[in-house]
């Protein structure tokens, strides 16, 4: 019986400079899991990209969205995004030192972010981790921002979740992909699927990130971990 293959993951570019696309699409060109499908110049464009491929059926599996744009910007983008075409997955792209930023992309929904002079390793890497639905957080930012997190702890945290919820919200925070939540808590991928999108839901939350760093400031979990395999 022959090995089914798996379709090549979807990606979107989304920078204001040309020559950062062509060196996106040149890294991710050599990688034979990865397509870029389309890319575009600011954050109105791609808003505006997304809903024709949505019409055609054929919306990106992850967006890689630069933070700063003229006229609409990364984080406004993200969080339109998120909202609107699900199932897109965005990675934001930053530089280290602009921590307040990509503290707003993760409330506004990315998946995680990367430097724009990570090479080409780290790039495909991202890509993957946000297809799988993990979450992928540079150590010493994930630390400031956690700790700017739990100034602000929300009220009543948890009250709408049950104690099963609360297991996988508490895994959630410290990074773990469904597989492993399955793994953990001997129930299916498909249960632990569902468990997260409940919780997305009745938190009104748009992404596992959002989770992630909602867990942490309500003192479910620590800061979290990098992916587990």
């Amino acid at each position: 019986m022959e090995t089914e293959v798996a379709a090549p993951i979807r990606v979107a570019l989304v920078d204001d400079h040309a020559v950062v696309r062509r060196g996106l699409r040149a890294f991710l060109d050599t990688e034979p899991d990865i397509e870029v499908v389309a890319d575009a110049e600011n954050g109105a464009d791609a808003l505006a990209l997304l809903q024709r491929m949505a019409a055609d059926g054929t919306l990106p599996d992850v967006v890689l969205m630069d933070l700063q744009m003229e006229p609409v910007d990364g984080i406004v983008a993200t969080r339109q995004i998120r909202g609107t075409f699900f199932g897109v997955e965005v990675v934001a792209l930053t530089s280290f030192a602009d921590q307040g930023r990509v503290h707003a992309a993760l409330e506004a929904g990315a998946s995680g972010y990367i430097l724009k002079d990570a090479d080409a390793h780290e790039v495909a890497e991202a890509v993957r981790a946000a297809h799988r639905g993990e979450l992928q957080l540079d150590p010493a930012v994930a630390r400031r921002l956690m700790s700017s997190l739990r100034a602000t702890p929300p009220s009543d945290p948890g009250a709408e979740l049950t104690s099963r919820e609360l297991e996988v919200l508490q895994l959630v925070g410290a990074g773990a992909a469904n597989k492993v939540i399955a793994a953990r808590l001997q129930i299916s991928e498909r249960t632990a699927r569902t468990h997260v999108s409940n919780i997305l839901r009745k938190l009104g939350l748009h992404s596992r990130t959002q989770v992630a760093l909602w867990a942490v400031r309500a003192g479910f979990a620590d800061e979290p971990r990098q992916p587990s395999a």
